[in-house]
C-alpha cells in the first residue's frame, strides 16, 4: 500500500495558491484516473487506486502532520510508501524533484509532518513555485500564479501526475532518474 498525499490550505480563499501545488496534483491524479476523493479518513480526503491512497489533509499547511500521521498509522503504510508532494519557494517555477529523507527546508507542512511521525524517512516530490524577493516568503506562497505562469502549470501539473504514477508503479528508482534529471 502507498499513500500519495499533497498538502495545501483548505478553503476556497487558498485554492489556486502556490502553496497549494500538492493539492493541485493530488486533483489532476485523480482527474486523470477518475478517483473520486470525497470519503474521508483521519481528517483527510481520501481516494483509492489500486494499492494507493490519494489523500489532501484537511486542515491548514502547518498542522497537516498530525492527519498525514495519522493516516499512515491508520492504514498501516511503510513509510518507504508514502509520498509527500509539495511546494519549493527555493527550486525554479516548474522543477520538480522526488527525494528520500531530508530536512525540512523551512516548509512548515513537511516540518509538521516530520515532527508527528517523528521520521525524515519518507518520500517528497518538490514542485518549485520560485520566489518573488520584493515579497514576504509567507505572502509569496499564499499569492496566486501570475497569468503567464498559469499557461505552463498544466503542464507542470501533468508532468508531476506522470512522475509520480512511474514512481507508483513502473519504480521508485526509475521515477527519480527520469524526473530528477530536468534540473
Amino acid at each position: 500500500m502507498f499513500l500519495l498525499c499533497g498538502l495545501g490550505n483548505k478553503g476556497s480563499k487558498y485554492k489556486d495558491t502556490r502553496h497549494n501545488i500538492g493539492f493541485l496534483v493530488i486533483d489532476r491524479f485523480s482527474k486523470r484516473f477518475n478517483i473520486s476523493l470525497r470519503k474521508r479518513l483521519c481528517n483527510c480526503r481520501v481516494g483509492f487506486y489500486n494499492d494507493v491512497i490519494l489523500a489532501k489533509p484537511d486542515t491548514f499547511m502547518n498542522l497537516s502532520g498530525s492527519y498525514v500521521s495519522a493516516l499512515i498509522k491508520e492504514m498501516a503504510i511503510p513509510l518507504e510508501n508514502v509520498v509527500i508532494v509539495h511546494d519549493d519557494i527555493d527550486m525554479e517555477f516548474g522543477k520538480m524533484r522526488i527525494k528520500w529523507d531530508g530536512r525540512d527546508g523551512g516548509h512548515k507542512g513537511v516540518r509538521s509532518i516530520i515532527e508527528n511521525l517523528q521520521s525524515r524517512l519518507f518520500y517528497r516530490m518538490k514542485i518549485g513555485i520560485g520566489r518573488d524577493k520584493s515579497m514576504l516568503p509567507e505572502d509569496y506562497v499564499l499569492s496566486k500564479f501570475k497569468e503567464e505562469e498559469l499557461e505552463g502549470l498544466t503542464e507542470i501539473l501533468d508532468r508531476a501526475v506522470d512522475a509520480v504514477h512511474m514512481f507508483l508503479f513502473e519504480g521508485k528508482e526509475k521515477a527519480m532518474s527520469m524526473y530528477n534529471r530536468s534540473l
